[in-house]
């Protein structure tokens, strides 16, 4: 027999989920309206070194904390038994897993090819890389924001 959680509990796994999907969202959202658009304008061997770089960094501790957030707390409201809109935190997570499975079958690799085509031709490189992974940006970026409007729409 499953005890419903207090309120209290509710409220801190429902915020714990919209704040890391909406800090989440934002860091994609930036990438794709401020930090891929600067660098567009870059030469190509800049524009690849930026991305590099970029690519090594991101994934640090924050950015784990975030990518794994995003996950864990909307399946914690959506399996608990919280006594939420479970629809919405379904939708939710759904949307989640969707931008993760994008990162994690596209833009990742993509970020793997670009690394290891370091001092070779950056033209190539760049034209190779850039516009599929700016796509594949778009999609998860949207997923990403449909999941944090979703998930405030609980908690409101």
């Amino acid at each position: 027999m499953m005890y419903p959680m207090s309120s209290s509990l509710e409220s801190l796994f429902l915020a714990l989920a919209v704040i890391t999907t909406g800090l989440y969202a934002g860091l994609m959202l930036t990438f794709l309206t401020s930090i891929m658009p600067g660098l567009a304008i870059l030469p190509d061997e800049r524009f690849t070194d930026a991305m590099r770089r970029f690519n090594e960094k991101v994934p640090g501790p924050f950015f784990l904390l975030l990518f794994f957030g995003v996950i864990a707390f909307p399946a914690v409201v959506v399996f608990g038994d919280y006594g939420v809109d479970r629809v919405l935190a379904l939708a939710a997570l759904a949307c989640a897993v969707g931008s993760h499975l994008i990162t994690i079958a596209g833009n990742v690799p993509l970020n793997n090819r670009l690394a290891q085509s370091e001092g070779g031709d950056e033209s190539a490189a760049r034209a190779a890389f850039e516009g599929r992974w700016n796509r594949l940006h778009r999609v998860r970026t949207l997923l990403s924001l449909a999941a944090f409007v979703l998930l405030a729409a609980i908690g409101s």
